[in-house]
């Protein structure tokens, strides 16, 4: 139950920002070419709201809604989500969004757009700034990687060091290293001190996507950093012993001592570990789920990592070719949400809310808001009804053609694309439950 309040905080906290840095995107240029607007929420308030306040000699009304699905702002003359049919029946208002020149409109509508990809921006060069980038070069993982069996599949070995995809050079595990493995002709890897070309299928990601096993994660060998069992520190383990066999078996990493004590849950087991140098035996317990009550080191505090520190100058340009490659990495990925194996791996909230971690990590909290952030802004430029894009489409439109669209075309428009987005929404969070309830 904790976990899952930390991770609803963060998710919470999270579009609360990207929802109120998208509207105020809305909301700054509208008051910059004088256009009105009427409210001003952090998510929807159908019926009543927990928060409202209007200033003095202000025409906005602030407020807090209760349905916390994202947020709005009211344009005077518009016609969105608050179908205020009796408001556009009247004849045109100087101060409404209706009044203005195409190009003023056209910004008012993809400000809210720009402010979201310009804050993941932000975002990705203040995390250097802070924290800088620290990551595992893949040739310093000298036990390689553990494969899923779809790779397996295929022609990869467990302990195989990836090298390069086709002509890239791999050099980091992470989103990127991924799409390259799985959109390349062939990945060569060190196995056994030689190179190894395996042949990648053009379905790959297809495959992957239908299996739900992953790709691949580092080998490394177990590396005892705390003892917390009273058994276990009565058998003789210690802090930076390396288990090294289990009851016989040679246990080379990390998933070979998990396996075999898994297959010996709730019995004792003679162990033998790695101690300053010399080899030592000892019997211990394994409780009914298979653990001996330890913690152990990961893969980062094992191999040798590399950090690149950024000055607030430097950070800026880091920053913004991060948030690029990002976008291009989500944009390049939207081609599998049309495959039938993508179209099941869509996720609502629940999915959204999983990126988080289970305790609270304030790079990890604004790393994952950057990238929602680009979703964010990706999602609301797509030509749909309903959405920025749009109204955006709209707007081109009546650029090109010097006609606009008429008020009853946009309003059933309006309602179309509200139609699709709520059965988008009713699907992905669909998808979230089947997946709860087949684990």
């Amino acid at each position: 139950m904790e976990t899952f309040l930390i991770k609803a905080l963060q998710l919470i906290l999270s579009l609360s920002i990207l929802v109120l840095v998208h509207e105020f995107g809305h909301f700054i240029f509208a008051r910059l070419f004088k256009v009105r607007v009427e409210k001003f929420y952090l998510f929807f308030d159908p019926w009543f709201s927990l928060f409202k306040f209007k200033p003095k000699n202000s025409d906005t009304e602030y407020g807090i809604g209760w349905l916390p699905l994202g947020g709005y702002c009211k344009i005077s003359g518009m016609i969105d989500e608050s179908m205020d049919k009796e408001q556009m029946a009247e004849p045109p208002k100087p101060y409404e969004f209706r009044s203005k020149p195409a190009g003023q409109r056209l910004l008012i509508m993809t400000a809210g757009v720009i402010f979201n990809f310009l804050l993941a921006l932000f975002i990705y060069s203040m995390v250097l700034l802070h924290w800088g980038d620290t990551y595992l070069p893949l040739k310093n993982v000298t036990y390689g990687m553990e494969y899923s069996e779809t790779f397996k599949n295929i022609g990869f070995v467990d302990g195989d060091i990836l090298l390069k995809a086709d002509t890239m050079t791999l050099e980091r595990f992470n989103e990127d290293c991924l799409r390259k493995v799985v959109e390349s002709e062939t990945v060569t890897v060190l196995r056994n001190g030689k190179e190894v070309q395996i042949n990648i299928p053009d379905d790959m990601m297809q495959r992957l996507l239908r299996d739900k096993e992953g790709f691949a994660y580092y080998r490394y060998p177990l590396i005892i950093t705390r003892v917390d069992s009273t058994s276990a520190i009565q058998a003789g383990l210690k802090e930076n012993d390396r288990i090294t066999c289990v009851n016989g078996i040679n246990t080379v990493v990390a998933s070979d001592v998990v396996n075999e004590l898994y297959a010996n849950k709730g019995s004792t087991v003679q162990i033998e570990v790695m101690r300053n140098g010399q080899q030592m035996v000892m019997n211990v317990p394994v409780d009914t789920v298979g653990h001996l009550g330890i913690a152990m080191a990961n893969p980062l505090n094992i191999y040798e990592t590399v950090t690149v520190k950024y000055n607030f100058f430097s950070s800026f340009p880091a920053g913004i070719r991060l948030g690029v490659n990002t976008l291009k990495g989500y944009v390049n990925d939207m081609k599998y949400v049309f495959t039938k194996e993508g179209a099941k791996s869509v996720g609502g909230f629940g999915a959204i809310g999983s990126l988080f971690p289970a305790t609270w990590n304030w790079r990890l909290f604004w790393e994952r808001t950057a990238f929602l952030s680009i979703i964010l802004a990706f999602m609301n430029i797509l030509p749909i009804p309903a959405l920025d894009g749009g109204h955006v489409m709209f707007l081109l439109y009546e650029v090109i053609t010097r006609r606009k669209p008429g008020d009853k075309f946009l309003e059933y428009a309006q309602i179309m694309g509200m139609i699709l987005l709520f059965s988008l929404l009713i699907f992905a969070n669909g998808n979230d439950i089947v997946r709860f309830f087949s684990r």
